[in-house]
């Protein structure tokens, strides 16, 4: 007899002020969570301190991204913050967008990375300047490789973060994914 299917949290995106983000790039978790709509776990503050970096920086430069940037990723039923996800920001002149996605280990297993996917690909497809979405994916990441393959993700080349070193690209086409495995 097959296995029930495991029911996908329902997740949303709170956008993070930027006093919080500013905190979060300095690694002071306790500030951070004064500013922030939703508590931050130290997954916000230890495991993400260069997202947040960048996204401080780009933020004082480009406030108009703040829609689009890093959020905390919320659970629908309990509230509370399981992960961060977003965008690293807003279409790019070939209306590209490249997505992230990160899963506090506490809650990983648990559908919140497909469910943030999901999210983020429902985003891109309402969104009329956006054409393709980017996924960069370190090469011994085989669980979020697997997981956007199942999406329609091809893999398009490789590039060397300064952060993450080096990464597999994937994209696919805006409104063109759908889960082949549930």
């Amino acid at each position: 007899m097959p296995t029930p299917a495991r029911q996908r949290p329902a997740v949303h995106l709170v956008q993070l002020p930027l006093p919080a983000i500013d905190a979060l790039a300095r690694g002071d978790l306790e500030t951070a969570n004064r500013h922030s709509p939703v508590a931050l776990t130290r997954h916000f503050s230890v495991d993400r301190l260069a997202v947040w970096k960048i996204r401080s920086l780009q933020l004082a430069a480009a406030p108009d991204d703040a829609g689009w940037v890093t959020g905390a990723l919320i659970d629908g039923a309990s509230g509370q913050a399981v992960g961060c996800a977003g965008f690293h920001g807003p279409p790019d002149a070939v209306g590209m967008v490249e997505l992230g996605y990160s899963v506090d280990p506490v809650f990983r297993r648990s559908g919140y990375a497909r469910a943030a996917l999901e999210l983020l690909l429902a985003r891109a497809a309402g969104e009329p300047d956006v054409r393709t979405v980017r996924a960069t994916i370190s090469p011994d990441n085989e669980a979020s490789r697997h997981l956007v393959l199942q999406y329609g993700f091809e893999e398009n080349g490789s590039q060397w973060d300064e952060e993450d070193g080096p990464e597999i690209i994937f994209e696919v086409a805006a409104g063109n994914q759908s889960a082949q495995h549930q």
